[in-house]
């Protein structure tokens, strides 16, 4: 298993953690890292860390404090897809990544057309109203293993907000959305 450093950071939304390989960011959550096993070494020095995936969860920690703090619209930091995702997953997220910048915004349905997700045979079990792949984007977006980063957080509903599986949900989405200037302040916005 590859080893992962954790950075964290206090935020307006919350505590927001983030782990790298050697080959980027692999994962961000809302809250602490988790404790230290032998494959994820937190930045509390338990165990040997990669010089290179410290180095990167250090640049994440930075460009994640520029960006709540409005200064910084775009992540340099490099993503490891390979780690957290793949197929159509990793297909979608990087469209995301690569297409729906700072302020903007998408519907599930408009990035399943951007992404060429085409309507397929039905899903075994329930099926909830809607089309396929909005709903495939939907599933997608709340499985984002890097959340702010890979901004899922960009990508509503036809009818509003949508979900969002992150910190204290649909808030946090609305409160980053905010930030970016994509949706009008709360009369609480500070």
């Amino acid at each position: 298993m590859t080893a992962l450093s954790w950075a964290s950071l206090s935020t307006p939304v919350g505590q927001v953690s983030v782990a790298c390989s050697q080959a980027g960011v692999a994962r961000v959550r809302y809250g602490c890292p988790p404790v230290p096993d032998l494959g994820e070494r937190g930045a509390s020095g338990r165990g040997s860390q990669n010089p290179l995936a410290a180095g990167f969860a250090a640049m994440a920690r930075s460009e994640l404090i520029e960006y709540f703090e409005s200064g910084r619209q775009a992540f340099e930091v490099p993503v490891d897809w390979a780690m957290v995702t793949g197929g159509p997953q990793r297909h979608v997220l990087t469209v995301l990544a690569e297409t729906v910048g700072y302020g903007e915004t998408i519907s599930y349905g408009a990035l399943a057309r951007r992404a060429g997700l085409q309507a397929g045979p039905l899903p075994a079990g329930p099926v909830p109203a809607g089309p396929l792949p909005a709903r495939a984007v939907g599933a997608i977006m709340a499985a984002n293993p890097i959340p702010v980063i890979v901004p899922c957080h960009r990508v509503l509903a036809s009818d509003g907000l949508g979900g969002y599986s992150g910190g204290a949900g649909v808030e946090v989405k609305r409160w980053l959305l905010i930030l970016e200037g994509s949706h009008p302040p709360t009369l609480d916005w500070a």
